[in-house]
């Protein structure tokens, strides 16, 4: 079983969208599409929540 972490290679905030892209092994820029999608739909504040929420939950990748 996979465990979700930030991305460190392949971030462009936070890395969370890399870490649920790598975790799931889809493109994670079809997550960053999706999220700013879910963020237009909803005003921004609820998705804005989620990943600052999400950014406190998910650890850091550790160095291999």
């Amino acid at each position: 079983m996979r465990k979700l972490y930030m991305s460190k290679t392949d971030k462009k905030l936070l890395g969370i969208c890399g870490g649920i892209g790598e975790s799931f092994d889809i493109d994670p820029t079809v997550v960053r599409v999706a999220v700013c999608c879910l963020a237009i739909i909803t005003a921004l504040i609820p998705v804005s929540l989620m990943y600052l929420v999400a950014a406190m939950i998910i650890p850091e990748k550790p160095y291999e």
